[in-house]
């Protein structure tokens, strides 16, 4: 192995651990914790160092909300493509999205709710968002006839993203979650 590939290895095995750290950070004490001090810290490296992979705590943040994606992405593919008809795969990629907002709400929050500099909706945002959303768009395709699916599924994806959000933040009672999901497809479904 050359020195360079070394080096570029090292380097992204750094930068990986910053992120996975951030995240954990975040996610025992929200992201208002999770500053470069804290960070260079917990994984034993100076702020210099920080700064020479990402600019802040900013593009920190868009990193994990990028990795969250791709997370996502893969769970709603699974969800969908272990689904016996459209119907189910529209609700088993509904009940993904929302245990996963539930199961890591910092990582949510990063991707969901925080300002990160991350063009969305846009031909410039990171493959990862694309294979989320399209994840979402092939869940709600069998259903959109006339309409465009595209916005049909941005149209799916802010209930789903309400409910959870409003679920999260007590303004829902957590009992009839469930229910509320049903009802989603139920409408959606026609």
């Amino acid at each position: 192995m050359s020195n360079q590939t070394r080096r570029e290895r090292e380097r992204a095995e750094r930068e990986q651990l910053i992120i996975t750290a951030a995240r954990q950070l975040a996610e025992a004490e929200g992201w208002d914790a999770v500053t470069t001090r804290r960070l260079a810290a917990g994984i034993e490296y100076s702020q210099p160092v920080l700064y020479s992979h990402f600019k802040g705590k900013d593009a920190i943040m868009a990193s994990v909300a990028v990795q969250g994606f791709a997370e996502l992405a893969a769970e709603l593919r699974t969800a969908r493509t272990a689904a016996v008809d459209p119907r189910r795969a529209l609700a088993d990629v509904a009940a993904a999205y929302a245990a996963f907002a539930e199961e890591r709400p910092a990582l949510y929050d990063a991707m969901f709710t925080r300002a990160v500099d991350l063009p969305f909706a846009s031909p410039d945002a990171p493959a990862a968002l694309h294979a989320a959303f399209d994840e979402l768009c092939a869940a709600v395709r069998p259903l959109s006839g006339d309409d465009e699916p595209g916005l049909l599924t941005e149209t799916f994806w802010s209930g789903l993203h309400g409910l959870v959000t409003l679920m999260r933040s007590n303004r829902l009672p957590r009992g009839d979650h469930d229910r509320r999901l049903a009802l989603l497809i139920d409408r959606f479904w026609g």
